[in-house]
């Protein structure tokens, strides 16, 4: 059984909308939103202008998983963790780059 994703409510452009998205991806929005002393709302007007004028595939909240995924790379690389100078194998591939890999059930 899963839980489902939370909704959070922020204010984009002056408009109430909400986004569906985990504590992580939201713990870490509200990281980079306070290194770069702005508001959530606020950063995430910026990404929500900044995807619609590159023609964002997606929806708002996988605008803002997209937004964290290369910073959470980034510290990710930065403490050696996979595709990082330390810990660049896996079990399922010795010696090599750590492949993420996906399932079906």
């Amino acid at each position: 059984m899963s839980e489902a994703i939370p909704k959070r409510s922020v204010i984009v452009a002056g408009h109430r909308t909400s986004v569906s998205l985990e504590e992580p991806f939201w713990a870490r929005l509200k990281e980079i939103a306070r290194q770069r002393n702005m508001s959530i709302n606020d950063l995430v007007t910026e990404i929500d202008a900044s995807e619609t004028a590159t023609g964002r595939p997606g929806n708002l909240s996988s605008a803002l998983r997209l937004h964290v995924l290369p910073d959470l790379e980034r510290r990710l690389a930065q403490a050696g963790g996979p595709g990082g100078s330390a810990g660049s194998s896996s079990p399922q591939n010795p010696g090599g780059p750590a492949v993420a890999r996906e399932t079906t059930g």
